[in-house]
């Protein structure tokens, strides 16, 4: 089942379609240098961090004070990670950090 997103749509297919392509830790590095600003890619993996941390039912001053994100970022990865097309979840889960949800 192809999933109904709100970002869909064909240049987006190509990049996911070319991040699927990536073999290891090593070619992730050097694409995501070729295709992102250090500081987008610092953002994503904050924002990584920030979930990781919530899930933890650390306190928004706890993340903040470790990540050094923004009480309204935190609170932005909050909503999605329990509103949101369950991505985080997702990820969370295969790094092993969550168990798979039972439905």
């Amino acid at each position: 089942m192809i999933y109904n997103s709100k970002i869909k749509n064909e240049q987006t297919d190509g990049l996911f379609e070319a991040i699927l392509l990536l073999k290891d830790l090593n070619e992730c590095y050097r694409f995501f240098e070729d295709i992102c600003t250090v500081k987008e890619i610092q953002a994503i993996a904050q924002r990584l961090q920030v979930v990781k941390l919530l899930v933890k039912n650390k306190t928004y001053h706890e993340i903040e004070s470790e990540t050094g994100a923004s009480t309204a970022t935190i609170s932005r990865i909050n909503r999605s990670l329990n509103y949101g097309a369950d991505g985080y979840k997702l990820v969370l889960t295969r790094l092993g950090i969550v168990e798979e949800d039972e439905d």
